[in-house]
């Protein structure tokens, strides 16, 4: 879940910064889009190649303070390389009239409503990947480590070919 909340507070800013029309960060994030892909993409590319090669382990994890911390920022940084995620948010508040004398009440709502969407999003996924994770054999985890690995690896090619 925590990971999940890393997700969530990037698209928490990057929906405010889109939101309040902070115009000057995102001419910064698209000034900087190439070495943010490019670091994004190798990122991707090294990700790709650990997942694939994981060996899933059957037992069960204690987490500790400190590492689920790391899991956080981890994920929270992870969605940070995608300076895309502001460009959707300024399309879609575009198309909602965001900007057209709308209150700071109705934008903060609507940036608050983007986490919450985010945070019950990841919140459906990480109670059924516990419900269902119990089922999955070991036989069946490295393949889906396998084919995650190569779709992470090969979305690290894609983030790297587009700035070339």
């Amino acid at each position: 879940m925590l990971v999940g909340l890393g997700g969530a507070t990037a698209d928490l800013l990057y929906s405010s910064i889109a939101a309040f029309g902070i115009t000057a960060i995102s001419t910064v994030i698209d000034s900087y889009r190439f070495w943010i892909r490019l670091s994004g993409g190798t990122f991707l590319l090294f990700l790709g190649v650990v997942t694939y090669y994981a060996r899933p382990k059957a037992r069960k994890i204690m987490i500790r303070n400190k590492e689920m911390m790391k899991s956080f920022l981890f994920t929270m940084l992870l969605a940070f390389t995608n300076p895309l995620t502001i460009f959707a948010f300024i399309a879609v508040f575009a198309m909602l009239g965001i900007g057209h004398a709308i209150g700071y009440f109705y934008v903060s709502s609507l940036v608050f409503g983007v986490f919450t969407g985010s945070c019950l999003w990841f919140l459906l996924i990480s109670f059924s990947a516990n419900y269902y994770g119990v089922k999955f054999n070991s036989i069946l985890l490295p393949r889906i480590n396998k084919i995650t690995g190569i779709l992470i690896f090969m979305s690290g090619i894609i983030a790297i070919v587009s700035v070339l």
